[in-house]
């Protein structure tokens, strides 16, 4: 849990007068981290001491080693990397914190994705891997190299696939597309630009555009509208983090589930494939 998650959590265990004080951080962390204590106690309604037991309530050694771990959490700095870690964090520390944020961010997004949209999703592109219409993935950034990974699982499967992370590639691919076709837009934050301009143009091409990004954001929006499909992604990881890793895990979580549903779909008829490119990798590995 992140330090705001863990007071959050701990409000209904604490004190009156130290919820006080936990309001205040959940109000504003960042000016919470950057006031003296008197100041706090003040804006609080606590006396100074209170400030300084409400710290040691939610598990720090007092109030300058939660400011500085706080500081470290809502500006820029090394936890700004990853939202569960700290600074002084050991390596045994980051592994746990690491695998567990990701497991419950997984989980999470288990229990909430809408299965009707993946379905919709998968019919889509099964629809156009059996016709030999094209399958474009479009990413920028991070969301690029995801872009790529789901190129590689479909074009595995026999279908007509590309990946684009160039805007100006986007914009020429977009407008090649035709009805039948499918462009797959993949996007942290929702609010790209080069990928708002290229999904635009492939679904007035008639081509069907399937959105992995973050609901309410403008391409989530653009999700919404008719023969269009949303697949949401939410996390509690910040778009503009330094080194997005739960989003990413997420995106390939779909990727994973569109290209399973998708050769599910495609049926028998793969089988002979897949074996046969099995057998031809065979032959580039390096015997004993």
């Amino acid at each position: 849990m992140s330090i705001l998650e863990r007071v959050k959590a701990s409000i209904p265990a604490l004190p009156p007068a130290e919820q006080r004080v936990a309001r205040l951080l959940l109000l504003d962390a960042r000016a919470f981290a950057s006031l003296p204590v008197s100041e706090l106690a003040e804006r609080s309604h606590v006396s100074k001491p209170t400030v300084v037991r409400f710290c040691r309530s939610v598990g720090y050694d007092g109030l300058t080693d939660f400011k500085r771990k706080l500081a470290g959490s809502v500006n820029e700095g090394v936890p700004f990397v990853h939202r569960a870690v700290d600074e002084d964090d050991k390596p045994g520390d980051l592994i746990v914190k690491v695998i567990d944020n990701a497991v419950a961010a997984l989980l999470h997004y288990r229990n909430e994705a809408a299965g009707l949209a993946f379905e919709r999703a998968i019919v889509a592109l099964a629809a156009a891997g059996s016709k030999g219409r094209r399958v474009e993935f479009y990413g920028v950034g991070n969301s690029g190299i995801v872009a790529q990974d789901a190129q590689h699982k479909f074009f595995r499967l026999g279908l007509n696939t590309a990946a684009c992370s160039d805007g100006h590639v986007q914009l020429m691919s977009a407008t090649m597309l035709q009805a039948g076709d499918c462009a797959v837009i993949i996007s942290n934050s929702g609010r790209s630009r080069d990928l708002m301009d290229a999904a635009e143009i492939a679904r007035k091409k008639g081509a069907t555009t399937i959105f992995i990004t973050a609901s309410g954001s403008p391409l989530a929006v653009m999700g919404q509208s008719t023969g269009q499909v949303l697949l949401a992604v939410d996390h509690p990881e910040d778009y503009d983090r330094y080194s997005p890793m739960v989003s990413r895990l997420l995106h390939l979580i779909v990727i994973d589930i569109l290209s399973t549903g998708v050769a599910l779909r495609l049926g028998p008829k793969l089988r002979p494939m897949l074996q046969e490119i099995k057998r031809n990798l065979r032959s580039k590995r390096y015997t004993s």
